[in-house]
């Protein structure tokens, strides 16, 4: 038979265990970030729409398209970090039967959500570089050769990471730790 554990231990345990929802108001602050990423994307659309549409040219829509994308991939990622962490790290949700509920919830573990972070993470950084080598068709567009290299150098160190990090999470699965 287990010896009752001391009520300093209990207490203890019990405060960490309450600790938890500390983390609470890093998801609501995440929540405003969403926002502001929508109040841009409105922006980005109210000004740049109309600009793209009285010019017409092709290579000012695929930029345009290219940052509304860019804006979308990060509300995702947001709402994924928010949903998935208090889901894991702070109380479940109460929407197992609600019929907009997402099949992932409850379902993306911490592993998971780190391989969804670096594929986010990675497309944005491809979007982002897409962008800038669609700025060197302008007109008068001069290369920066410097910014260029930091774009693809960043993209690559993101391509590789998530790579390395895929690799552990196989090696991991495969040893059943």
């Amino acid at each position: 038979m287990d010896k009752p554990k001391p009520a300093t231990e209990v207490w203890l345990e019990r405060g960490l265990f309450a600790s938890r929802w500390l983390m609470a108001p890093f998801y609501v602050g995440l929540v405003g970030a969403l926002v502001v990423l929508l109040v841009v994307f409105v922006q980005e659309m109210v000004h740049d729409v109309p600009a793209v549409l009285t010019r017409g040219k092709p290579d000012d829509a695929i930029v345009l398209a290219l940052s509304l994308i860019d804006l979308s991939l990060g509300a995702n990622l947001l709402l994924i970090m928010i949903l998935s962490g208090y889901e894991n790290f702070v109380s479940k949700f109460d929407v197992a039967e609600h019929a907009d509920r997402p099949e992932w919830m409850g379902t993306l573990d911490f592993s998971g959500l780190k391989m969804k972070l670096i594929a986010s993470i990675i497309v944005i950084s491809a979007v982002a570089l897409l962008r800038a080598f669609m700025a060197l068709s302008e007109p008068g567009a001069a290369p920066d050769p410097t910014k260029l290299s930091w774009l693809i150098g960043l993209h690559l160190t993101f391509v590789v990471s998530g790579v390395i990090m895929a690799v552990m999470d196989w090696l991991t699965g495969k040893s059943g730790h």
